[in-house]
């Protein structure tokens, strides 16, 4: 065993499979951009045979980020090129679609599974325990042939006999495997007995020491994290996480939580990282605005809350020593405090510095959309934070393609009669579309008129308003999301191959404005230019084909 823990991301595979976050191709290079820069040592880019788009976005992530000759390009410097994996079923033509997509990068790495617990293999499989070991044997051994870098998961790991996976994985190393992933794919197992389980594995699986121990746990119980630290402890050396802890279900175990724990209790762990931790809060606000799955307040480490202190015995005890109360300092994390105050009276050049020393690469096409918007709300605020400058290059630049776009929105509500909303949108056609509608509350009747416009039939599953600031200008974020039957509507193009099954499908959008209706206009339309985007729906004027 080494002192080096390995951080392998998913954000980009387990992560997007949380229900209604899905990325653009634009989005996802730009998470891996970030991801490389964050210093994760592994990025799981996609699952290449799930869709062509899929396939499409891995490769390009395997040709832009995998590749020290595309990364650096813009004159950033990385500490090291990450490896790119793409994930495949133990199945030739998955595999043969992951290396299409991940061949091109420096690094490459094929990434094979096949469950081993006896329910799976006995209710999803319909395998017996021999036919699993052959299946395993003959697609670690393929994807050997393809890639010298192979890792295996022996899925729903945490609930497997422990004897038939010592097996599985002795013939998985024997087949090529150089990496042995131990996934609690379900979330069952406690801290003790997932560390009993991986010590299992160190001290009965024949040439263990010449692999590397990976884990991959799930938060069905809210301990993801601590089953993940329980692992390493007990000679895991790679740790499967993902931004914020989003993915199936209830999440993957949190990067942040796993590596601020590492770097908060050295002296416990001992284990070093490659992870750069003042770039954690960037990376965390990205993919929350790009998936539109806001972090709740109290989350470790990216939470609104996580350095905030209310209580006066706290505060007292700050004032006097910070480590009266704050085991890590924010600056750590990336919460450090704007130098250059933006206002109304700052010109554009100030906001490309800002934006600079923020991270961002703006071209300036970009820099002028941000830039407008930028003057009319420094207008109504008295000063532009780093929070609002994020909130609105999420709303004004990665967005999906606009087959609709806002135009206007008036609204009117109160007691005395009943809410109206009167929106103008430019249609497919670039034709100027009208539509008033009455409805119980005015955002109901903005999105009322929306749909009267856009005939998308949609469940509107959920509505999210954040401040982003404090005070009575702040800006508000509206995320919403929506559920589309999509057995009803004809020419869908992305469905994945293992979800073959799938009756609905969930897109989410995100606006940001002073007036939170305009803000809930803005994100209702993105969704639906999302669903459009994503299903190749065809468009004629305002009326959408359905079965």
């Amino acid at each position: 065993m080494t002192d080096n823990i390995v951080l392998f991301d998913t954000t980009l595979r387990d992560g997007e499979q949380s229900p209604g976050g899905t990325l653009t191709s634009t989005e996802k290079i730009d998470v891996a951009r970030q991801l490389a820069r964050l210093g994760v040592n592994i990025i799981e880019a996609g699952f290449p045979a799930a869709s062509p788009d899929d396939l499409a976005a891995v490769k390009m992530i395997s040709n832009e980020i995998g590749r020290a000759d595309s990364l650096n390009k813009a004159g950033e410097s990385y500490q090291n090129v990450p490896i790119i994996c793409g994930l495949a079923r133990a199945s030739i033509s998955d595999i043969d679609h992951a290396w299409t997509a991940i061949k091109d990068a420096d690094k490459p790495r094929i990434h094979t599974f096949l469950a081993t617990s006896e329910i799976h293999m006995k209710y999803k499989l319909c395998m017996d325990p021999e036919e699993v070991i052959d299946s395993i044997i003959n697609s670690v051994t393929y994807a050997k042939n393809l890639c010298d870098d192979v890792e295996f998961s022996p899925e729903d790991a945490g609930r497997s006999n422990p004897e038939f996976l010592y097996t599985v994985l002795e013939e998985a190393i024997k087949s090529g495997a150089t990496t042995l992933n131990i996934p609690d794919t379900v979330g069952y197992t406690t801290p003790e007995e997932f560390k009993t389980l991986i010590k299992g594995i160190v001290d009965n699986t024949k040439g263990i020491q010449n692999v590397v121990l990976s884990v991959h746990c799930h938060d069905d119980l809210g301990l993801a994290t601590a089953n993940t630290l329980a692992g390493i402890q007990a000679g895991a050396r790679q740790a499967e996480v993902t931004i914020n802890g989003i993915g199936e279900r209830a999440g993957n175990t949190s990067l942040e939580e796993v590596v601020m724990a590492i770097e908060t209790r050295k002296a416990f762990f001992k284990l070093n990282h490659s992870i750069n931790t003042t770039q954690i809060i960037r990376t965390s606000r990205m993919v929350s605005k790009y998936t539109g799955i806001v972090v709740q307040p109290n989350k470790a480490i990216v939470g609104a809350n996580a350095f905030a202190h209310e209580a006066g015995i706290h505060q007292d005890g700050m004032l006097k020593n910070e480590t009266t109360y704050e085991i890590m300092r924010p600056e750590t994390v990336g919460l450090t405090q704007s130098q250059l105050v933006l206002g109304k009276h700052s010109g554009r050049h100030a906001l490309k510095i800002r934006l600079q020393e923020m991270g961002y690469d703006i071209n300036d096409k970009n820099l002028d959309k941000i830039f407008k918007r930028f003057k009319k709300v420094a207008e109504k605020k008295k000063t532009i934070t780093d929070i609002d400058i994020e909130a609105l290059i999420a709303d004004q630049i990665y967005q999906p393609k606009e087959t609709y776009k806002l135009q206007d929105v008036q609204v009117v509500s109160g007691t005395l009669g009943l809410p109206t909303a009167t929106v103008r949108i430019i249609d497919s056609t670039d034709n100027l579309v009208e539509q008033a509608t009455i409805g119980t509350g005015p955002v109901d009747a903005c999105f009322s008129a929306i749909d009267e416009i856009i005939k998308i039939p949609n469940e509107l599953t959920e509505y999210n308003v954040n401040s982003v600031t404090e005070g009575i200008d702040a800006i508000g974020e509206v995320t919403v999301r929506i559920k589309i039957d999509i057995t009803k509507i004809e020419a869908t193009k992305r469905i994945s191959a293992h979800r073959d099954q799938i009756q609905y499908q969930y897109f989410s959008g995100h606006g940001a404005n002073t007036d939170i209706f305009v803000a809930s206009a803005r994100a209702y339309v993105n969704a639906i230019n999302q669903a459009i985007e994503t299903l190749g729906l065809e468009t004629n004027n305002t009326t959408k084909k359905l079965v």
